[in-house]
């Protein structure tokens, strides 16, 4: 008896490989999304700041009340219809992000030099250390930028699309009860932006050298 109930709540081989192959194909469309915002730097409008931190600060809440609306909105979709709402909502919270990015680089005056790979570090840095670590070297307030082929930036993306996958499909349960999951799930979006946006201030508030090789 207590043997056939242990066999009755097994995964079956089946359920594993639908299981991978739905993280598979979600970290695909998620790594594609990747390299299409950072493909493409936004241009900003912010002016030069003589305050360029307290600027940054400012333009960080902006951005991340922006996401968290968007992020909440998503989520009030209920069941199977929220579902696709998940990439959707993780390109349109990215590209906030990536404006931010460039707002806060323009803040430092330092529009100019934002490059792709500086734009995939500032964005996955805190959520992918140990991918995008080889991105950008500090030595001090000096941050050297290494230039990555598109080979590169494929093999990174892909990894942070997986990486990013399975939180997506761990938070998809949010969608199943809209109203406390859009609570959580625009939570999240406010503190990831907030963290974006420390990572682009601890940027451009030092030296930035791209590699030119």
């Amino acid at each position: 008896m207590a043997a056939g109930r242990q066999l009755a709540i097994q995964p079956t081989a089946d359920s594993e490989t639908a299981g991978g192959g739905k993280l598979a194909a979600l970290g695909s469309k998620v790594s594609e999304a990747i390299l299409s915002i950072v493909a493409s730097v936004p241009v900003s409008t912010e002016p030069f700041s003589q305050t360029p931190e307290t600027q940054a600060h400012a333009l960080g809440e902006r951005a991340s009340r922006m996401a968290a609306g968007i992020s909440a909105g998503a989520a009030m979709a209920p069941g199977p219809l929220g579902l696709l709402t998940l990439l959707p909502d993780l390109v349109a919270v990215w590209r906030v992000q990536s404006q931010l990015i460039a707002d806060i680089g323009s803040a430092y005056g330092k529009e100019a030099t934002l490059s792709k790979e500086q734009m995939l570090y500032c964005l996955f840095k805190h959520t992918a250390s140990h991918v995008t670590r080889d991105l950008v070297l500090r030595a001090g307030e000096r941050f050297l930028v290494q230039r990555a082929t598109g080979t590169a930036l494929q093999t990174m993306a892909r990894k942070i699309g997986i990486q990013v996958a399975q939180k997506t499909i761990a938070k998809s349960f949010a969608r199943w009860a809209p109203v406390v999951g859009a609570i959580g799930v625009g939570g999240y979006a406010y503190f990831d932006t907030k963290k974006v946006a420390a990572n682009a201030i601890e940027l451009f508030g030092g030296v930035v050298v791209q590699d030119l090789r």
